[in-house]
């Protein structure tokens, strides 16, 4: 393999924080460019000491090591003697080393120290496994991957500091045979008539987070803003302190669907906090939370607001589901919690993979119970806690 240079390379040696997410589709080159800059990288830097992980020895062997193989020789760097096939590990001439190995081998996680990290698809891996590397990395972590859903990357790593985050397709892999992207690009004529290959084109083409299979509230789209004529019935309230988050989802009725708006995720929230937060920013009308808070909303209620118990059956949270399923829903482009939760929102698989009616909420529910509560109390009678902002 002769590595060239290409637009992609060029964009990931532009990143200097320490941890660098690289979000991608198919063919961006994504691997082989991390790899490329982690062997120059070794070569350069006498000492280094550089890991490369996934979540199996046979996923390494047919994919980042094999590439890193393929590197060496193509850039006539490779001497087998230096290649200890056993551990899997190549020692440069400086005393530099890369290693691969996966993280179902725990004794590897919890074991020395390195200077340089590198987790292939690390939405295969999981976040305590990604914690254990990290704390014991010195300098720069790489992190690749498909968006097929999201996970812990988008909730724990994404805007946080010190942090790149990309995204790359195959329009910036130029090295690319037009063959290839010709293949590639047939996706998105499928896409206009396949919610399957929509859902590829979106993750392998545009780099863009998929729909979850087993989605539990599947069909949803995205609005920039609150068309005028929206009519706002109520607010949903989901409680949290200090290691929950508190969500407020606003609940607009436009035309023949719902709206969602979240205005609130916050963690910290003291019942005086949420009320002074209602204040300040003028939130009116009935608000609806869970029914086993009765003390929190007799409190709030004491504070001047109308906050009102959500009637609560037996499997209450697949009804309120299934009552979203059942009606056309818009979420506000500005609920990024909301938007991040459904993403992530599916349901539970035995261990035969049968799906199970209980949600397994990835990243979250509190702005999904929020807005649940809201459409649950409006349907259960139509006309209840509506208002009109003159």
């Amino acid at each position: 393999m002769r590595v060239k240079r290409t637009i992609a390379l060029d964009k990931l040696q532009n990143l200097h924080n320490r941890v660098k997410i690289v979000r991608g589709g198919t063919s961006a080159g994504k691997t082989i460019c991390i790899l490329s800059i982690l062997i120059d990288k070794a070569i350069r830097n006498e000492g280094s000491e550089i890991s490369v992980v996934s979540e199996s020895v046979p996923h390494l062997r047919r994919g980042a090591l094999k590439d890193f193989l393929n590197i060496l020789k193509g850039l006539n760097r490779y001497y087998e003697e230096k290649y200890n096939r056993s551990t899997l590990k190549y020692t440069f001439s400086n005393g530099s080393y890369i290693e691969f190995f996966s993280t179902d081998q725990p004794d590897k996680l919890r074991g020395s120290r390195r200077t340089d990290l590198f987790i292939n698809e690390c939405n295969n891996v999981t976040f305590e496994s990604y914690q254990q590397l990290s704390i014991r990395t010195s300098g720069d972590i790489w992190l690749d991957y498909n968006p097929t859903n999201i996970f812990w990357v988008d909730k724990e790593l994404v805007n946080t500091p010190d942090t790149n985050f990309i995204t790359l397709t195959y329009k910036d892999n130029d090295q690319l045979p037009g063959s290839i992207v010709r293949e590639i690009e047939k996706a998105k004529i499928k896409a206009k008539t396949s919610s399957y290959w929509s859902n590829w084109w979106k993750v392998y083409g545009l780099g863009e987070i998929g729909t979850l299979e087993g989605a539990c509230i599947p069909d949803w789209k995205q609005i920039e803003v609150i068309p005028p004529h929206a009519r706002l019935l109520c607010h949903g309230l989901d409680f949290g302190y200090s290691v929950d988050e508190a969500s407020i989802v606003a609940l607009y009725k436009l035309d023949d669907g719902y709206i969602f708006d979240e205005v609130l995720y916050r963690k910290g929230m003291l019942n005086s906090h949420i009320s002074q937060y209602l204040k300040n920013n003028s939130i009116l009308g009935s608000i609806w939370a869970d029914s086993a808070e009765p003390k929190s909303i007799a409190e709030l209620n004491t504070y001047g607001h109308q906050v009102f118990p959500v009637t609560k059956g037996r499997d209450s949270i697949v009804y309120g589901i299934n009552l979203i399923n059942q009606n056309k829903i818009f979420v506000t482009q500005r609920s990024k919690n909301l938007i991040k939760e459904l993403q992530g929102y599916i349901w539970l698989k035995d261990k035969q993979g049968n799906t199970l009616q209980k949600p397994n909420p990835l990243s979250g529910d509190h702005s999904i119970d929020a807005a649940r509560y809201a459409l649950t109390s409006q349907l259960q009678d139509p006309n209840k806690g509506e208002y009109h902002i003159w």
